[in-house]
Order: structure tokens, then C-alpha cells, then sequence
């Protein structure tokens, strides 16, 4: 068990502000809910661990630092549990709150469930471990994302997010990685409508994509040794290195770069085609 200078037990709290400003303090299958109804549980604490708890009163969490959760529970009645918070971890937990994090720095996330809308918003260095996540927006405008082994499902994922590392993850996801800056994903699948529009500097390594209209308007775009399944009217506009294995269903009026694979379904230069547009395809019958 964690060691903190302070130490509560099978406590229940639903007054307002309950442990306000508290430090250095362990709470261990306490719950927070009741009759009081009381909001800001920890707000402005340092130091706090929490073990097998019960969440279910709104903002436990804002304005913290240095925060451990283990092994607990957020209902969906505890809105935004942490804002404006930084260093906290937050491992073997169940997270069912609406804008769970937000504007909040050094966080790791793992082995968790969440079901959470408006996830991450505007959070700094986000470590997410294992575990499994639904949201819509999820992290949006987030910076300095490492992920590894997580499995997501949802809307308009990744969007303005910069400097993101993804490892093995499974992203069943419509409109992901619009507007994002300097990504690169490894080993992952990516499957759903409308991949990585108006992105900069992404970088996609051995992975499965899926889904129509893939990769338009990019910026900077790069597929090494990946597999395209489904993917009509791809890198619409975009400057594009790629080498896909297999077959892409269609290609349409890349903008520059080279485009390598081993078969193209249909290659398409309309009178849409902007003006200088140089894009050499090639494919390996």
C-alpha cells in the first residue's frame, strides 16, 4: 500500500470540498457520494493517493498535483474529475465521466476502462498503457501522446493533436488525425472514414487502414510498408511518400511525392487536378 503521511478508511464523503487542500494523504475504499451532493472532493491538494474508490460527485480533482488512483471507480455523475491538474496516474480503474481530463500535463493512463466524451481535451504528455477507450474528440488539441496497446472506438479522434507516438494500438474511428501535427503510428490498425485529412507530418509504419477517402489534404504524409483496405479516393491533394502492400481501391489527383504499390484499382487525374500537380504512382503487377 502506498505510505502517505495521512490515511482514511472506509470513509464516505458528500459535503462540499470535502478534504479540501489536503496532502500527503491515502484514501482506500472511500467513497465519495451522498446526500450533500457536495462538489471539489480534492481540489487544490498535492499528494493524494486514492485506493478502491467510489466516485460519484462532480470535479474531485481540479487544481492537483501529484494525485495516484488505483483500482477505482468514476461514475457518470462525477463530471470533469480532473481539470487543471498535473502528475497523476491513474491505473486498473473504470472512468464513466463526461470530460474527464482536461488542460491537464504528465499523465499516465493504464490498463483503464474509459467511456468518456470530450476525453483529453487540450492535455499535455498523456502516457495511455493497455486498456480500452469510447469517446468523440478524443484528445483533442492534446500534445506529447505516447500510446502503446490501446484499443479506442469512436468519433473524430486525434484531432490538432501534436507529437503523438503510437504503438499497436486497434483505432476503429471516423475522421481521426484531422488537423494533426508530427504523429507517427507503428503496427496499429486504423479503421474508419475520412483518415488523417489536413494533417502535417504524419508517418504511418506496417499498419492496416481501412475506410473511404482516406489521407486528403495532407501535408507531409508518410506510409512505409502498409496495407489499405476499402480505401477509395485516396490522398485527394495531399504530398505523399507511400508504399502500400496489396492493392489501393482508387487513387485521386495527389498533389506531389511518389505513391508505390502493388496494385491500384483506378488512378484518377481529373480537370480538378491542381494546377503543377507532379506525383509519380507506380505499381508492381
Amino acid at each position: 500500500m502506498d505510505q502517505r503521511k495521512h490515511q482514511i478508511e472506509d470513509a464516505v464523503f458528500d459535503s462540499e470540498r470535502a478534504l479540501y487542500a489536503s496532502e500527503d494523504l491515502l484514501c482506500a475504499r472511500c467513497t465519495f457520494a451522498g446526500e450533500a451532493d457536495g462538489e471539489s472532493a480534492f481540489k487544490e491538494s498535492r499528494g493524494v493517493t486514492a485506493l478502491s474508490c467510489h466516485f460519484a460527485l462532480r470535479y474531485p480533482f481540479w487544481h492537483d498535483d501529484d494525485v495516484i488512483v488505483r483500482n477505482s471507480v468514476f461514475t457518470d455523475t462525477c463530471r470533469a474529475p480532473f481539470w487543471y491538474s498535473k502528475n497523476i496516474c491513474m491505473h486498473d480503474s473504470t472512468m464513466a465521466s463526461v470530460k474527464a481530463f482536461r488542460e491537464c500535463e504528465n499523465i499516465e493512463i493504464e490498463n483503464c476502462r474509459i467511456h468518456s466524451s470530450e476525453f483529453g481535451w487540450n492535455c499535455r504528455n498523456l502516457r495511455l498503457l493497455g486498456g480500452e477507450a469510447s469517446s468523440e474528440y478524443y484528445l483533442f488539441g492534446a500534445e506529447g501522446v505516447y500510446a502503446e496497446n490501446h484499443e479506442f472506438s469512436g468519433k473524430y479522434s486525434f484531432q490538432y493533436v501534436k507529437n503523438a507516438e503510437l504503438h499497436h494500438c486497434i483505432l476503429n474511428t471516423k475522421d481521426a488525425f484531422w488537423h494533426a501535427e508530427n504523429v507517427v503510428v507503428y503496427d496499429s490498425v486504423v479503421s474508419g472514414e475520412y483518415l488523417g485529412w489536413y494533417s502535417k507530418n504524419l508517418r504511418l509504419v506496417r499498419c492496416r487502414i481501412s475506410g473511404t477517402q482516406p489521407l486528403c489534404y495532407a501535408e507531409g504524409l508518410v506510409l512505409e510498408d502498409c496495407t489499405m483496405e476499402g480505401c477509395d479516393l485516396s490522398f485527394e491533394y495531399s504530398s505523399v511518400d507511400a508504399v502500400v502492400r496489396g492493392e489501393i481501391m482508387s487513387v485521386k489527383n495527389p498533389l506531389n511525392g511518389q505513391i508505390t504499390a502493388d496494385r491500384i484499382g483506378e488512378v484518377i487525374f481529373d480537370e480538378h487536378r491542381r494546377h503543377g500537380a507532379e506525383c509519380v504512382i507506380t505499381v508492381h503487377n
